[in-house]
Protein backbone atom coordinates (compact mmCIF):
# COMPACT_ATOMS: atom_id res chain seq x y z
CA UNK A 1 0.00 0.00 0.00
CA UNK A 2 2.78 2.02 1.03
CA UNK A 3 4.54 1.81 -2.42
CA UNK A 4 1.26 2.39 -4.17
CA UNK A 5 1.19 5.58 -2.79
CA UNK A 6 4.95 6.51 -3.42
CA UNK A 7 3.99 6.06 -6.92
CA UNK A 8 0.91 8.06 -7.27
CA UNK A 9 2.88 11.02 -5.59
CA UNK A 10 5.73 10.52 -8.05
CA UNK A 11 3.05 10.31 -11.01
CA UNK A 12 1.82 14.10 -9.77
CA UNK A 13 5.33 15.32 -8.85
CA UNK A 14 6.02 14.55 -12.86
CA UNK A 15 2.78 16.06 -13.82
CA UNK A 16 3.41 19.27 -12.06
CA UNK A 17 7.05 19.27 -13.69
CA UNK A 18 5.79 18.71 -17.10
CA UNK A 19 3.32 21.60 -16.61
CA UNK A 20 5.52 24.29 -15.01
CA UNK A 21 8.15 22.91 -18.25
CA UNK A 22 5.10 24.11 -20.50
CA UNK A 23 4.18 27.75 -19.03
CA UNK A 24 7.57 28.53 -18.94
CA UNK A 25 8.23 27.62 -22.57
CA UNK A 26 4.95 29.66 -23.78
CA UNK A 27 6.21 32.52 -21.53
CA UNK A 28 9.63 32.41 -23.92
CA UNK A 29 7.64 32.24 -26.76
CA UNK A 30 5.80 35.95 -25.94
CA UNK A 31 8.71 37.85 -24.96
CA UNK A 32 9.48 39.01 -29.01
CA UNK A 33 5.94 40.10 -29.57
CA UNK A 34 6.20 42.38 -26.18
CA UNK A 35 9.22 43.57 -27.20
CA UNK A 36 8.51 44.83 -30.95
CA UNK A 37 5.20 46.64 -29.06
CA UNK A 38 7.22 48.88 -26.41
CA UNK A 39 9.65 49.68 -29.52
CA UNK A 40 6.69 50.30 -31.56
CA UNK A 41 5.59 52.89 -28.67
CA UNK A 42 8.82 54.00 -28.64
CA UNK A 43 9.25 55.14 -32.48
CA UNK A 44 5.45 56.53 -32.24
CA UNK A 45 6.93 58.55 -29.37
CA UNK A 46 9.83 59.95 -31.19
CA UNK A 47 7.64 60.65 -34.10
CA UNK A 48 5.54 62.83 -32.17
CA UNK A 49 8.14 64.46 -30.85
CA UNK A 50 9.81 64.99 -34.28
CA UNK A 51 6.87 66.37 -35.49
CA UNK A 52 6.39 68.83 -32.39
CA UNK A 53 10.08 69.89 -32.90
CA UNK A 54 9.27 70.69 -36.25
CA UNK A 55 6.74 72.69 -35.83
CA UNK A 56 8.24 74.64 -33.16
CA UNK A 57 11.00 75.44 -35.65
CA UNK A 58 9.00 76.35 -38.31
CA UNK A 59 7.59 79.07 -35.63
CA UNK A 60 10.72 80.50 -34.50
CA UNK A 61 11.14 80.58 -38.30
CA UNK A 62 8.00 82.88 -39.16
CA UNK A 63 9.32 85.40 -35.70
CA UNK A 64 12.90 85.31 -37.76
CA UNK A 65 11.33 86.31 -41.10
CA UNK A 66 12.77 89.73 -42.40
CA UNK A 67 9.51 92.49 -42.22
CA UNK A 68 9.26 94.72 -45.41
CA UNK A 69 11.82 97.29 -45.57
CA UNK A 70 10.54 101.02 -45.00
CA UNK A 71 11.77 104.33 -44.60
CA UNK A 72 10.08 106.88 -42.44
CA UNK A 73 10.75 110.79 -43.12
CA UNK A 74 10.52 112.51 -39.95
CA UNK A 75 10.18 116.26 -39.42
CA UNK A 76 13.32 117.08 -37.11
CA UNK A 77 10.73 120.00 -35.10
CA UNK A 78 7.51 117.88 -34.53
CA UNK A 79 8.74 114.43 -34.56
CA UNK A 80 5.77 113.68 -36.78
CA UNK A 81 6.07 111.02 -39.53
CA UNK A 82 5.68 113.02 -42.73
CA UNK A 83 5.68 110.12 -44.84
CA UNK A 84 6.88 106.51 -45.45
CA UNK A 85 8.45 105.32 -48.54
CA UNK A 86 8.32 101.35 -49.19
CA UNK A 87 11.50 101.06 -51.74
CA UNK A 88 10.96 97.53 -52.88
CA UNK A 89 7.50 98.96 -54.10
CA UNK A 90 8.98 101.63 -55.46
CA UNK A 91 11.75 100.02 -57.95
CA UNK A 92 14.21 100.09 -55.63
CA UNK A 93 16.89 97.46 -56.56
CA UNK A 94 15.15 97.05 -59.62
CA UNK A 95 15.21 100.41 -61.10
CA UNK A 96 17.37 102.98 -59.35
CA UNK A 97 17.14 105.25 -61.15
CA UNK A 98 13.17 105.84 -61.24
CA UNK A 99 13.34 105.21 -57.83
CA UNK A 100 16.13 108.23 -56.91
CA UNK A 101 13.52 110.44 -59.64
CA UNK A 102 10.71 109.86 -57.52
CA UNK A 103 12.28 110.66 -54.58
CA UNK A 104 13.77 114.05 -55.80
CA UNK A 105 10.40 114.74 -57.38
CA UNK A 106 8.88 114.64 -53.80
CA UNK A 107 11.97 116.28 -52.01
CA UNK A 108 11.65 119.02 -54.47
CA UNK A 109 7.51 119.33 -53.63
CA UNK A 110 7.81 119.64 -49.80
CA UNK A 111 11.08 121.69 -49.94
CA UNK A 112 9.03 124.45 -52.62
CA UNK A 113 6.17 123.50 -51.79
CA UNK A 114 3.16 123.48 -54.30
CA UNK A 115 0.13 125.42 -55.75
CA UNK A 116 -1.52 124.25 -52.28
CA UNK A 117 0.96 123.47 -49.82
CA UNK A 118 3.62 125.47 -48.29
CA UNK A 119 7.28 123.76 -48.19
CA UNK A 120 9.63 124.19 -46.05
CA UNK A 121 11.86 126.10 -47.75
CA UNK A 122 11.53 129.81 -45.90
CA UNK A 123 13.18 132.91 -47.56
CA UNK A 124 14.56 135.63 -44.82
CA UNK A 125 12.64 137.99 -43.74
CA UNK A 126 15.38 140.34 -42.95
CA UNK A 127 15.63 142.50 -39.61
CA UNK A 128 14.85 146.65 -39.85
CA UNK A 129 15.44 149.33 -37.98
CA UNK A 130 12.48 150.60 -36.17
CA UNK A 131 11.26 154.67 -36.29
CA UNK A 132 12.51 154.20 -32.34
CA UNK A 133 16.21 153.13 -33.33
CA UNK A 134 15.17 149.55 -32.09
CA UNK A 135 15.45 146.80 -34.47
CA UNK A 136 12.62 145.12 -35.86
CA UNK A 137 13.66 140.82 -36.03
CA UNK A 138 12.08 139.37 -39.17
CA UNK A 139 12.12 135.85 -39.99
CA UNK A 140 15.81 133.31 -40.42
CA UNK A 141 16.09 132.13 -43.45
CA UNK A 142 15.01 127.91 -44.01
CA UNK A 143 16.63 125.18 -46.31
CA UNK A 144 15.53 121.83 -46.85
CA UNK A 145 18.31 120.33 -49.16
CA UNK A 146 16.31 118.66 -51.31
CA UNK A 147 20.02 116.06 -52.62
CA UNK A 148 20.84 115.14 -48.80
CA UNK A 149 17.32 114.14 -48.51
CA UNK A 150 17.44 111.70 -51.30
CA UNK A 151 20.70 110.60 -50.25
CA UNK A 152 19.59 110.10 -46.72
CA UNK A 153 16.35 108.13 -48.10
CA UNK A 154 18.19 105.62 -50.33
CA UNK A 155 20.86 105.10 -47.78
CA UNK A 156 18.24 104.24 -45.67
CA UNK A 157 16.24 101.95 -48.32
CA UNK A 158 18.70 98.73 -47.73
CA UNK A 159 17.50 98.29 -44.45
CA UNK A 160 14.57 100.50 -43.53
CA UNK A 161 14.95 103.31 -40.69
CA UNK A 162 13.60 107.10 -40.00
CA UNK A 163 15.49 109.69 -41.66
CA UNK A 164 14.80 113.24 -40.51
CA UNK A 165 14.61 116.03 -42.61
CA UNK A 166 18.34 118.21 -43.29
CA UNK A 167 16.97 121.53 -42.62
CA UNK A 168 19.37 124.61 -42.36
CA UNK A 169 18.06 127.68 -40.74
CA UNK A 170 20.08 130.80 -41.34
CA UNK A 171 19.97 133.80 -39.15
CA UNK A 172 20.58 137.41 -40.47
CA UNK A 173 25.02 138.09 -40.36
CA UNK A 174 25.11 141.22 -38.24
CA UNK A 175 26.05 142.23 -34.93
CA UNK A 176 23.39 144.13 -33.04
CA UNK A 177 25.78 146.25 -31.27
CA UNK A 178 26.88 147.88 -34.78
CA UNK A 179 23.14 148.45 -35.63
CA UNK A 180 23.69 152.10 -34.08
CA UNK A 181 26.88 152.72 -36.28
CA UNK A 182 25.24 151.53 -39.20
CA UNK A 183 24.51 154.47 -40.98
CA UNK A 184 27.73 156.39 -40.77
CA UNK A 185 28.86 155.89 -44.47
CA UNK A 186 27.57 155.98 -47.78
CA UNK A 187 29.12 153.27 -49.97
CA UNK A 188 27.07 153.57 -52.69
CA UNK A 189 23.82 155.57 -53.89
CA UNK A 190 21.82 155.75 -57.00
CA UNK A 191 19.02 158.23 -57.96
CA UNK A 192 16.04 158.10 -60.31
CA UNK A 193 13.58 160.79 -60.97
CA UNK A 194 9.62 160.15 -61.30
CA UNK A 195 6.48 162.70 -62.00
CA UNK A 196 4.78 163.44 -58.52
CA UNK A 197 1.77 164.77 -60.49
CA UNK A 198 0.79 161.23 -61.09
CA UNK A 199 -0.55 160.43 -57.80
CA UNK A 200 -1.45 156.92 -57.95
CA UNK A 201 2.41 155.90 -59.04
CA UNK A 202 3.82 158.43 -56.92
CA UNK A 203 1.86 156.60 -53.83
CA UNK A 204 3.25 153.48 -55.10
CA UNK A 205 6.78 154.46 -55.31
CA UNK A 206 6.67 155.51 -51.76
CA UNK A 207 5.68 152.80 -50.00
CA UNK A 208 7.82 150.59 -51.94
CA UNK A 209 10.40 152.46 -50.70
CA UNK A 210 9.57 152.34 -47.28
CA UNK A 211 9.27 148.83 -47.13
CA UNK A 212 13.02 148.81 -47.84
CA UNK A 213 14.20 151.40 -46.02
CA UNK A 214 16.26 150.73 -43.16
CA UNK A 215 17.13 147.13 -44.05
CA UNK A 216 19.28 145.34 -42.14
CA UNK A 217 21.54 143.64 -44.85
CA UNK A 218 24.25 141.28 -43.05
CA UNK A 219 26.99 139.36 -44.55
CA UNK A 220 25.73 136.47 -46.48
CA UNK A 221 22.11 137.65 -46.09
CA UNK A 222 19.62 137.09 -49.05
CA UNK A 223 17.51 140.10 -49.85
CA UNK A 224 14.35 139.54 -52.26
CA UNK A 225 12.34 142.39 -53.01
CA UNK A 226 9.31 140.60 -52.86
CA UNK A 227 9.71 139.11 -49.19
CA UNK A 228 10.69 142.49 -47.80
CA UNK A 229 7.81 144.63 -50.02
CA UNK A 230 5.22 142.58 -49.39
CA UNK A 231 1.84 142.06 -52.04
CA UNK A 232 1.38 145.21 -53.88
CA UNK A 233 -2.44 145.27 -54.02
CA UNK A 234 -5.16 147.77 -52.57
CA UNK A 235 -5.58 146.00 -49.00
CA UNK A 236 -1.70 147.35 -48.76
CA UNK A 237 -2.69 150.78 -50.08
CA UNK A 238 -1.62 149.96 -53.37
CA UNK A 239 -3.13 152.29 -56.41
CA UNK A 240 -4.00 152.09 -60.01
CA UNK A 241 -0.88 153.20 -62.07
CA UNK A 242 0.69 152.05 -65.84
CA UNK A 243 2.91 148.84 -65.56
CA UNK A 244 4.85 147.37 -68.39
CA UNK A 245 3.06 144.16 -69.04
CA UNK A 246 3.62 141.70 -72.69
CA UNK A 247 5.39 144.70 -73.92
CA UNK A 248 2.59 147.43 -73.58
CA UNK A 249 1.91 149.74 -70.71
CA UNK A 250 -1.21 148.94 -69.18
CA UNK A 251 -3.26 150.04 -65.81
CA UNK A 252 -2.87 147.87 -62.89
CA UNK A 253 -2.60 148.01 -58.79
CA UNK A 254 1.37 148.72 -57.56
CA UNK A 255 2.20 150.35 -60.98
CA UNK A 256 5.87 152.33 -60.06
CA UNK A 257 7.37 149.67 -57.90
CA UNK A 258 9.66 148.85 -60.12
CA UNK A 259 11.02 152.13 -59.80
CA UNK A 260 12.18 151.48 -56.77
CA UNK A 261 13.59 147.90 -57.52
CA UNK A 262 15.47 149.27 -60.40
CA UNK A 263 16.81 152.27 -57.95
CA UNK A 264 17.74 149.65 -55.30
CA UNK A 265 19.39 147.34 -58.37
CA UNK A 266 21.43 150.50 -59.21
CA UNK A 267 22.53 150.82 -55.96
CA UNK A 268 23.48 147.68 -54.74
CA UNK A 269 25.52 147.11 -57.84
CA UNK A 270 28.32 149.49 -57.36
CA UNK A 271 29.13 146.63 -54.59
CA UNK A 272 30.02 143.37 -54.04
CA UNK A 273 26.69 141.91 -54.20
CA UNK A 274 26.02 138.53 -56.03
CA UNK A 275 22.65 138.26 -57.69
CA UNK A 276 20.05 135.14 -57.27
CA UNK A 277 17.53 136.36 -59.51
CA UNK A 278 16.59 139.59 -62.05
CA UNK A 279 14.28 140.22 -64.78
CA UNK A 280 13.87 143.49 -67.47
CA UNK A 281 10.87 144.68 -68.47
CA UNK A 282 9.32 143.79 -71.93
CA UNK A 283 9.53 147.85 -72.40
CA UNK A 284 12.10 150.38 -72.39
CA UNK A 285 11.78 152.20 -69.21
CA UNK A 286 12.42 155.99 -68.81
CA UNK A 287 13.86 156.27 -65.32
CA UNK A 288 16.62 154.64 -65.75
CA UNK A 289 19.38 153.04 -68.88
CA UNK A 290 18.24 150.39 -71.03
CA UNK A 291 19.17 147.17 -69.35
CA UNK A 292 19.77 149.06 -65.93
CA UNK A 293 16.13 147.97 -64.62
CA UNK A 294 15.31 145.16 -62.47
CA UNK A 295 10.95 144.44 -62.76
CA UNK A 296 9.34 142.64 -60.30
CA UNK A 297 5.64 141.33 -59.60
CA UNK A 298 4.36 139.47 -56.73
CA UNK A 299 3.99 136.13 -56.68
CA UNK A 300 5.75 135.84 -59.67
CA UNK A 301 9.74 137.54 -61.12
CA UNK A 302 11.47 138.69 -58.00
CA UNK A 303 14.48 140.99 -57.44
CA UNK A 304 16.73 138.83 -55.37
CA UNK A 305 20.74 139.16 -54.46
CA UNK A 306 23.07 137.96 -51.51
CA UNK A 307 25.51 140.28 -49.30
CA UNK A 308 28.73 138.83 -50.49
CA UNK A 309 30.69 142.30 -49.71
CA UNK A 310 31.55 140.99 -46.62
CA UNK A 311 30.18 143.50 -44.38
CA UNK A 312 27.04 144.32 -42.70
CA UNK A 313 24.88 147.32 -44.86
CA UNK A 314 22.17 149.01 -44.19
CA UNK A 315 19.55 150.53 -46.91
CA UNK A 316 18.52 153.92 -46.87
CA UNK A 317 15.47 155.14 -49.07
CA UNK A 318 14.62 158.88 -49.63
CA UNK A 319 12.16 159.71 -51.31
CA UNK A 320 9.82 163.08 -52.03
CA UNK A 321 9.23 166.04 -54.90
CA UNK A 322 10.36 163.49 -57.81
CA UNK A 323 12.91 162.39 -56.86
CA UNK A 324 14.00 158.82 -54.92
CA UNK A 325 17.66 158.29 -53.85
CA UNK A 326 18.53 154.34 -52.81
CA UNK A 327 22.00 154.72 -50.26
CA UNK A 328 24.06 151.92 -49.05
CA UNK A 329 25.49 152.36 -46.13
CA UNK A 330 27.67 151.39 -43.02
CA UNK A 331 29.68 151.23 -39.92
CA UNK A 332 32.94 153.74 -40.11
CA UNK A 333 35.33 150.74 -39.06
CA UNK A 334 34.14 148.58 -41.84
CA UNK A 335 34.36 151.05 -44.88
CA UNK A 336 37.93 150.10 -45.47
CA UNK A 337 36.97 145.58 -45.32
CA UNK A 338 34.42 146.04 -47.71
CA UNK A 339 34.80 143.98 -50.83
CA UNK A 340 33.56 146.42 -54.05
CA UNK A 341 32.37 144.93 -57.16
CA UNK A 342 34.25 144.12 -60.19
Amino acid sequence: MSKLKWGILLMLIGSLIGLAGCSGKAAGDNEPEKKAAEEKVKEEEKAKEEAREEEQAEEEEKKKEVKPVVVNVIDPNTKAVLKTFSPAEMGFGDDDEKYKADLAQWAKEIARGTDTKQGYDQRMTLDKIGPDGKIIKGQPEVILEESELVDKVIAASVSGGDVELPLYVSDSGYDPADVPYLGEVVVASYTTHFNNGVAGRTKNIELSAEAINNIILGDGDHFSFNTTVGPSDEAHGYQPAEEAINGKLVMGIGGGICQTSSTLFNAVDKVGVSYVEKHHHSVTVGYVPKGRDATVSYGGKDFRFENTTGIPLLVKAIFGNGVLTIEIRTAKKYEGMLKKAV
